[in-house]
């Protein structure tokens, strides 16, 4: 969709793509942790039917499920983010090489 209008430097025109499905569960997950409730603010978002965004929430839900932040909480209420990060290992070759 784009619109089109005039100003005294000529005409503008913006482009307005509607939300993907994606962003619409992203931004259902910001507001709710419940997966019942992501689909249903994620259909009303999109329009579509809630049972085929209800599929795409558990997709999305197992994805997050495997994420790297954990929040652990400790003996008086402190929650702390733990981040694991995993260690990329590098191979190198034993071939020397001359510089010249």
């Amino acid at each position: 969709m784009s619109e089109d209008w005039k100003t005294k430097y000529g005409t503008r025109r913006v482009r307005r793509d509607p939300p993907t499905l994606e962003e619409a569960i992203f931004a259902a997950v910001g507001m709710t942790d419940d997966p019942k409730q992501q689909a249903e603010i994620a259909a009303a978002l999109m329009g579509l039917p809630y049972e085929d965004v209800m599929a795409e929430v558990k997709k999305t839900g197992r994805a997050l499920a495997r994420s790297a932040t954990r929040v652990i909480t400790g003996e008086q209420g402190a929650q702390r983010s733990v981040v694991v990060e995993r260690r990329v290992v590098r191979r190198f070759s034993n071939d020397k090489r001359t510089g010249t």
